[in-house]
């Protein structure tokens, strides 16, 4: 029988000899003790004493104090370049929508429509205190912005007072400036509050969607410097204010909401702007319950239902005191009860016989019209037709902050207002909604490259008409509500000749709308199954990879 070999143990594996140890354990030990170690080394086995001031082993150095870390570091660096480039856009966005102070809005009048309403009622605001215009109107205080005899638009209430028939809101935000610098003072609080729409679209893209910050940046330069978004940033009317507000809320909506994080802020915000946009103008209704539901759903869902009840309570109380002081001051439900061409009464707004499948032809006609449309002064609204297709296929978290909004102010544009085409520049009725299409788009181009250079060609378009359309006002050409649409932009010429005119309905009308209507859908199919091309394909490997 083969001896066993004799194992050598290794140096360190075993202490030193102990009391108590087996017979013949001292003698291996001995022989294969270590040598001596030099005086101030540890025996093996023996805990190593660090020397002073030296770090202990295994101990991870911090660093000096005030020094932070390389993570650290590197957050503060990215929030410094969303800060700087949030300034910049806003400060941008800001001088591009003032700029169109100089564009009369008819030839001969710096406002016209509604807008002279509005200034009216801040006036009003400014010096008296209350909403009544009799004294304003009888005065003459509409002459420096409308040279031409103002239309009438309020009736004679019972006790006297007139009142204009629109939401208070907008001429209370606007008393201030008014009383400060007049009309174009107001103008120039409507450019401040676009270049504030812009720096949160920025942030709302980079901080909640995880776009990249150039993608962003170049996304809300685009809309945010082109039309319509330019263009509302210097007419006194709701639409911006209330796109501002839709866009806080989803901002509040698309946020982090884990069940141990306090959701008490981004209910507050989300709570503020659903009361604020029926005061800026009943038909964002629609909107404002889209935003409550999801708001209140979000919040049960994440465990939190008892702030769902008090927000949903809240609202309902909110909702209760606008009928109220509605009621009380012009007479009926809706200021449209105080005006004085509403014979039919005040729900005839949106028409005594709506034909609501004519109106369908507004799904469309809203994006691509020849003169009234978005795509027609910046082509790069026509990316949010695959990007909400790509949206609504992969349902990212948040999603529905997006789609169903958008989907609502959409509809009420289609089915609700009396008509897209009016004495305004294009896209009045969905400016509420656009800035979730940004996001949408934003969210969609991401870090592809060939999307971002996709999206600065077509937007490179609408940059341009914006200029021309300034250029061509200042000179006196064209003004917003009338003739804008006679510019002589060489694109927009071009352009036009492949969009659809609904003013003027034909064959061939027709025809190009069937062609829109084809294309787009096509082109929402096919984003969306390319969206799903990739992670399937990433199925099949991971399971030949599992078979193998």
């Amino acid at each position: 029988m083969t001896p066993r070999a004799r194992r050598t143990p290794t140096l360190g594996r075993r202490g030193p000899i102990r009391e108590g140890s087996r017979p013949g354990e001292q003698g291996r030990a001995a022989v294969h003790s270590p040598p001596p170690a030099a005086e101030g080394t540890p025996a093996p086995g023996q805990t190593h004493r660090p020397a002073e001031g030296a770090p202990a082993p295994g101990h991870t150095p911090q660093p000096a104090e005030g020094t932070p870390a390389p993570g650290q570091t590197h957050r503060r660096a990215s929030s410094f370049r969303l800060r700087l480039a949030m300034a910049v856009v806003g400060v941008v966005a800001f001088g591009v929508a003032a700029a169109g102070i100089l564009v009369p809005a008819t030839h001969g009048t710096r406002t016209t429509a509604d807008e002279p309403q509005y200034l009216l009622t801040a006036i009003s605001l400014a010096t008296d205190g209350n909403l009544d215009i009799a004294d304003e109107l009888a005065e003459g205080r509409w002459r420096a912005f409308h040279a031409l005899p103002l239309p009438t638009q309020t009736a004679a209430l019972p006790d006297g007072r007139r009142l204009s028939p629109h939401d208070p809101l907008l001429p209370l935000l606007l008393a201030g400036p008014v009383a400060a610098g007049g009309w174009v003072g107001a103008k120039l609080a409507m450019a401040a509050l676009a270049g504030l729409l812009a720096a949160l679209l920025l942030w709302t893209a980079v901080r909640r969607l995880g776009v990249p910050l150039a993608t962003a940046t170049l996304a809300t330069a685009v809309f945010a410097c082109s039309p319509p978004l330019a263009v509302y940033g210097s007419q006194v009317y709701p639409e911006l204010p209330a796109a501002l507000a839709v866009l806080a809320a989803t901002a509040a909506l698309v946020g982090p909401a884990a069940p141990g994080r306090p959701a008490t802020r981004p209910t507050l915000v989300v709570g503020a702007a659903v009361v604020a946009l029926p005061w800026l103008g009943v038909k964002y209704a629609p909107v404002a319950a889209t935003l409550a539901l999801i708001a209140c759903w979000r919040l049960a869902r994440a465990g939190r239902g008892r702030q769902a009840l008090v927000l949903a309570g809240s609202l309902a109380a909110a909702g209760a005191v606008f009928l109220v002081l509605h009621r009380w001051w012009y007479g009926g439900w809706t200021p449209y009860a105080a005006g004085d061409h509403f014979v039919a009464g005040e729900l005839s707004v949106v028409g005594t016989e709506p034909d609501y499948l004519g109106r369908s032809r507004r799904l469309l006609g809203l994006l691509v019209d020849r003169g009234f449309g978005l795509a027609a002064w910046q082509p790069a609204w026509l990316l949010a037709v695959p990007a909400l297709a790509v949206l609504v296929r992969r349902r990212p978290a948040g999603w529905a902050a997006l789609a169903a909004p958008l989907a609502a102010g959409w509809l009420v544009a289609t089915f609700v207002a009396l008509t897209m085409q009016g004495w305004w520049f294009a896209g009045r009725q969905v400016v509420v909604v656009l800035p979730l299409a940004v996001l949408t788009v934003a969210w969609w181009v991401g870090p592809d490259r060939r999307r971002r250079l996709l999206l600065a060609a077509a937007g490179g378009v609408g940059l341009l008409a914006q200029g021309w359309l300034v250029a061509e006002g200042a000179a006196g050409r064209i003004t917003w509500a009338v003739d804008f649409a006679a510019t002589g932009n060489p694109l927009y010429r071009a352009w036009r000749l492949a969009l659809p005119d609904y003013l003027a309905m034909s064959w061939w009308t027709w025809v190009l709308h069937g062609t829109w209507l084809v294309a787009l859908t096509a082109w929402a199919v096919a984003a969306s199954r390319a969206g799903q091309r990739r992670p399937r394909l990433r199925r099949l490997r991971s399971r030949k990879l599992r078979r193998a």
